[in-house]
Formats: C-alpha cells, structure tokens, sequence
C-alpha cells in the first residue's frame, strides 16, 4: 500500500509544486530543502515530498530520520508528505509522482534528495514553464550544467533530457512511455541510435538495453528516449542553477565524483523564448566532445586508477 498524499488545505499556489524525492539520506535532505527555502519563491510555492520505504532493515534507520526532518519543514506556501509503506524504488516512485501532480497542477519541477540548488531556481523554473507552456517542441526544463564549457549560452535548446532539477507540463509528460523494450525498437527501426548517443559518444542507448534487462531501473533513459523520438527539445541551461551532491558514495545510482560537478549560478538566469524553436547544434556538439573527453576507454582507466590508488575499489 502507498501512504496517502496530505495536502495543505491552504489554497493552491500558483507557482509551479515542488516534488521532492527522498530515502535515507537525512544530511542530503537538509542541504536540499535548505536550499530551496533559500530560493526567492519558496514561501509561495507548494512542497510534494515522496518518502520511499526502507528496502532492508539496514535502511530503516536513515529512512525514519529522514522523515522525522521532513515532518519538520516549514517555510514553504504548504507541505505535503507521502510516506511510501512499501520501497517503491526511485523510477517507480517518481512515474507515479509526476503523473499524480501533473494531472492536478498541469506542471511540476522535481528535485531529487541529493540535490542542492541555487537562489534563484524557482523564478527560473517558474519562467521557463510560463514562456514555453504552449510551444509543443519544448517539452522538459533542465537547470543542470555540468559541462562547465564557456561556449554555451546562457540557454539552449537540445534533443537531450538530463535529470538533476528538472520541470515540464502534462502536455508533455503524456508522451512518457515507461516501456523501454518498444522505445529501444522505434530507435532502432528509425536508425537513430548512434545521434541519440551523441554520436557515440555515451552509451544512452546501452543504459535503455540494460533498463530492458533489468540491470536498471531508469526512469529518466526512458523520459530522454520517449521526448527523443517525438523530436521535442529540451530548454536546458549553460549557467547551472543545481548542483548533484550525491557523489559521495551515499546514493545508489551515482559515481565518479567530479566527473558532473557544476559550479553554481547565484545570479538570476533570464528566461527569453528562443525562436526558432530548433535544436542548437554548437551545443550539441559541446556535449559530444565532453562525453568523449571523459566517457571514453582510457579517461574511464584513468579514473579507475585514480581510485584505486586512494583506496576506493568499488565498480
């Protein structure tokens, strides 16, 4: 059984809700909602939390922790917790999360629990989701940059979906399509799969093969190959507004600490509607020639030894 959502009875905000996604990381959690409440709209806007259950004993502790803390938030225009009675996993957990709010609120901005975020997050998110509702080609808000490259602009349009501080619309989200065995196929039917590993230089339509196989369970391959195939851009930014602090060994679906580090943006990030509304191929292209600086053979040896040699010998 899933715990029931209690909402504020407080009247809706009209800024965009929160989803908030946690386990059991009590520090992580702190960092990410004091971040939030560091943001300029953050009193007017409605927090979603998505407490997972424990998936062992072991758990247990972290995960109680963590909700104790969240029962503590105060802040936010109203708080709502959902303090799953099962271990739902992150993937499942965030499908259901999304759909339920975008079918009541129309748009949502999710954040993880390892995630810390700049100032000025909110108004970006927020403006970016009023100026593109209804530009059918936009589908997804990333506020992530961890390319650290100087040449891109302040945003961007790109066939790429990351998922560090993220947003859309229910427009969009109906095109989600949570089985990846039919998207590996139109990818493959339509020859695609080389463009949608950057040229290939990352192995994204690996990690679809291996969310088939049951070797991972990503919602966001499946999100980046779902937008992908429909040809809608995502609205991404060369200024980061978020920073992933779940490198730390903490997390289950994180490693290489460095390797997607992002310097924050404190600034507030203007939001101009980008016309015409087209792929930009120059930043492309700088994400190709940062996933073949740092994914290929010998800079994946080179980390490996470096952790090695520091003691870590984990995969």
């Amino acid at each position: 059984m899933m715990g029931d959502m209690v909402e504020s009875q407080q009247k809706q905000s009209r800024w965009a809700p929160i989803l908030l996604f946690a386990y059991n990381r009590p520090e992580h959690i702190r960092r990410c909602v004091e971040s939030l409440l560091a943001n300029t709209l953050a009193g007017e806007s409605d927090l979603f939390v998505f407490s997972d259950a424990p998936k062992s004993e072991a758990d247990r502790p972290g995960v109680e922790e963590v909700r104790a803390a969240l029962r503590d938030i105060h802040g936010f225009h109203s708080v709502s917790i959902v303090e799953r009675d099962t271990n739902w996993g992150l993937a499942r957990s965030i499908i259901d999360g999304v759909t339920r709010l975008v079918e009541s609120r129309g748009r949502v901005i999710v954040v993880e629990d390892d995630l810390v975020v700049a100032p000025y997050f909110l108004q970006f998110m927020n403006d970016a989701l009023d100026i593109y509702e209804d530009e059918p080609r936009v589908g997804h808000i990333q506020a992530c940059d961890f390319t650290q490259d100087a040449h891109l602009p302040d945003t961007f349009l790109i066939k790429w979906t990351g998922s560090w501080g993220w947003a859309t619309w229910k427009r969009a989200w109906q095109h989600f399509n949570p089985d990846g065995r039919q998207l590996l196929q139109q990818l493959e039917e339509r020859g695609l799969t080389r463009t949608f590993d950057f040229n290939g230089k990352y192995g994204f339509t690996r990690m679809l093969r291996r969310q088939i196989e049951g070797k991972n369970n990503s919602w966001a391959i499946r999100w980046n190959a779902s937008l992908f195939l429909k040809d809608i851009l995502s609205l991404n930014v060369g200024r980061s507004l978020v920073s992933n602090e779940g490198f730390d060994g903490s997390g289950t679906n994180c490693g290489g600490g460095g390797l997607y580090a992002s310097n924050l943006y404190l600034q507030p990030l203007e939001v101009q509607k980008i016309t015409p509304i087209a792929e930009n191929m120059a930043a492309r292209k700088v994400f190709e020639r940062y996933y073949a600086r740092t994914n290929s053979f010998w800079a994946k040896a080179k980390r490996r030894i470096l952790r090695t040699l520091k003691g870590d010998f984990g995969a």
